[in-house]
């Protein structure tokens, strides 16, 4: 490779077999001072675009945004682009001197010779570097070209523009354009993303080394790429017949994410991350968010060969929007298992603005950022289990108080959709004062009417149906509703004692529960 070749090349991270995961490639000499030098100057760069508006205030204040100051910021942008270059060729001498960059050049031209084709990305597997260059091994546009139907997400506005609120909409455009899709979503943000990054490396390297996983890169159908990480245990384990697809907050990746939990359980594991995300390119609007998952879950079916009803969507935080997303589009999966979420990200987000923006909030919410998971769990008729954290100092709108968690009105409204016979009023009122404290709690004698509502479901669905909403209880007691109520929700959700960033622990997961067949006769 031509010396230039080695000034433009990928940033590497690892070289793998050489040494422990948390070793990571070291530059030395003209390398190091080169790449400290052009990070320095990228995070001034990052700083200073986000700052933008004050820096520009600044200095219309004092008098520099005029035309005699041009000569000035020309000779200070010319100062700053030698820097740049002096810089660039000490990175580029540097790299050429260093035996593992070397190896890795020779690698990348390998796969580049041999069109990025299986064989080529097998030497190139044992280098972690910049992800931009890692070539594209799954496109899910292949799939339409060969007749396969996806479904691609389209933006469908709630109600016409009307010319008296085109301020309030051009604000709310603004807004969640600007800095709202970053304050939801702040893992999107380069400057955390910096920070993180060799903790995401580290994390990175060792599920690929001690767990074998491999990394994918996938194309959307709107073009983003997602960085992508597979572990397949099919042959490990019984568990890893079973694919776990894991979906992560709006600051969590799967290098250092909930992707360990079913890992421990030797289960096969995806995790992804969401687009904008550290290997991932575009933003984490809904549209963009809901292709990224639709790919994840084509890639696992055409090109990973599992069945939909071997694969159980996990979806912690605002990740549960993409799993739940994801259910709707693919109703035949095993389940979907729902870790420290809400309802409507709406009721998150009022709370935590100012009183006076309440209109363009609402309206910024519903047009662009409409996280609605009460309205995709509606939609999906399969199992689910809800985890609630009883120290979730996110979810729960007034500190310390469980009763305002917003996981317990996704719960309770989507079992009053599932089952509206059981979960009238008075059962509904029932549900959140049980909610109110832990389901651990319980009282004496309450296990002995499992059994009775056990045969009680299984006998309904054996003389109808077994598709939502079921109708069970039309002609139930206050007493029979409120055992079976009580029983449902204990079935549908888990009480874990923690705040909300504390990984879950391997007790806690398990396929959701599901109304037995009338062919089903133990009790579980």
């Amino acid at each position: 490779m031509s010396f230039f070749g080695y000034v433009f090349a990928p940033k590497l991270y690892k070289e793998y077999g050489i040494g422990p995961p948390q070793k990571l490639y070291t530059s030395e000499g003209l390398e190091k001072w080169g790449d400290q030098i052009i990070a320095t100057l990228s995070m001034m760069w990052n700083i200073g675009y986000y700052t933008s508006p004050l820096i520009f205030t600044f200095l219309y204040r004092r008098g520099y945004l005029v035309a005699e100051s041009i000569t000035s910021l020309a000779k200070f942008t010319t100062g700053i682009g030698i820097i740049v270059i002096i810089s660039l060729c000490m990175r580029g001498f540097g790299r050429s001197q260093s035996q593992s960059y070397v190896r890795f050049v020779k690698a990348l031209d390998v796969c580049k010779a041999l069109k990025n084709s299986e064989e080529g990305k097998r030497g190139l597997r044992i280098f972690d570097f910049d992800f931009k260059d890692w070539p594209v091994d799954f496109d899910v546009n292949e799939l339409e070209r060969k007749g396969r139907t996806t479904a691609v997400a389209k933006k469908v506005r709630s109600k016409p523009i009307w010319i008296s609120s085109l301020p309030c909409e051009i604000a709310a455009y603004i807004a969640i354009h600007t800095f709202g899709i970053r304050m939801i979503y702040p893992g999107s943000l380069k400057i955390l993303l910096n920070y993180l990054s060799p903790m995401l490396v580290q994390g990175r390297c060792k599920l690929i080394e001690e767990e074998s996983g491999v990394r994918y890169k996938l194309k959307t159908v709107d073009g983003n790429e997602i960085d992508t990480l597979f572990v397949d245990n099919r042959s490990k384990a019984t568990n890893g017949k079973t694919l776990v697809i894991c979906s992560e907050g709006n600051a969590g990746f799967y290098e250092i994410g909930i992707m360990t939990t079913p890992l421990s359980l030797k289960y096969s594991v995806i995790g992804w991350n969401h687009p904008g995300f550290a290997g991932s390119t575009g933003k984490p609007y809904p549209a963009q968010d809901q292709n990224a998952i639709d790919c994840v879950m084509q890639f696992a079916i055409h090109k990973l060969n599992f069945l939909p009803e071997n694969i159980i969507l996990f979806g912690w935080s605002i990740g549960a929007y993409s799993s739940l997303w994801a259910g709707s589009q693919y109703p035949d999966v095993k389940g979907i298992v729902l870790d420290a979420t809400f309802d409507d990200i709406l009721y998150l987000a009022l709370p935590r603005m100012p009183v006076s923006l309440e209109g363009v909030v609402k309206l910024a919410i519903r047009e662009h950022v409409n996280l609605n998971n009460l309205e995709l769990a509606m939609q999906f008729n399969g199992p689910i289990l809800m985890i609630r954290r009883t120290e979730d100092e996110v979810m729960c709108t007034e500190d310390n108080i469980l009763e305002t968690n917003r996981g317990n009105f996704l719960l309770l409204n989507l079992l009053k959709h599932r089952y509206p016979n059981i979960f009238r009023p008075s059962q509904m009122n029932y549900g959140m004062k049980l909610l109110s404290k832990s389901l651990d709690v319980r009282a004496p004698g309450e296990q002995n009417n499992e059994q009775l509502c056990f045969s009680l479901l299984t006998s309904y669905v054996a003389d109808n149906s077994k598709s939502f909403p079921l109708l069970i209880g039309e002609d139930y007691t206050e007493e029979q509703c409120t055992q079976l109520a009580d029983y449902l929700i204990r079935k549908h959700s888990k009480d874990f004692k923690s705040t909300h960033c504390t990984p879950l622990p391997v007790e806690y997961f398990h396929t959701p529960w599901d109304i037995p067949s009338e062919n089903d006769f133990v009790f579980t």
